[in-house]
């Protein structure tokens, strides 16, 4: 994806843990993948930086690792950690950090645009509070 190809050479750069090869079945046929962890292509894209490859690294990290950790267990809320809200036609990002969701300023308007989220905007009518239903039944005389 980086344009540049993935064989012993680089794979020296990595450490033990970046990579792996896995089994993957291809149409009934099996085959055997070299596979990079997430630190080994972000480690991949330092040592072979493109400016061409800033948008790689931003859906790297703003959408395929969101997505990824999203089938993961619970975090601890200390921990701040990405996740993605998914319509669709629409996907945002969300930061979970101290039991609250956070999603980025510049993503709302995108947000409030989506059919999904509109709201019936004619005024309604407000119910009785509860005191003034009590109100007449507690009356003297």
């Amino acid at each position: 994806m980086i344009g540049w190809p993935l064989n012993e050479r680089t794979l020296r750069k990595l450490d033990a843990d970046q990579h792996r090869m896995i089994t993957l079945d291809l149409h009934g046929e099996a085959q055997s993948e070299l596979m990079v962890s997430e630190s080994g292509a972000y480690t991949m894209m330092v040592h072979h930086y493109h400016a061409e490859n800033r948008g790689l690294r931003q859906w790297i990290t703003n959408e395929v690792v969101p997505a990824l950790r999203d089938g993961q267990l619970p975090f601890d809320d200390c921990t701040p950690h990405l996740s993605m809200l998914q319509w669709p036609g629409l996907s945002v990002s969300m930061l979970h950090w101290h039991s609250e969701p956070w999603i980025r300023l510049r993503d709302m308007p995108m947000l409030l645009a989506h059919p999904q989220m509109q709201v019936d905007a004619r005024p309604h009518r407000l119910a009785k509070s509860w005191w003034r239903a009590v109100l007449p039944v507690s009356r003297l005389g």
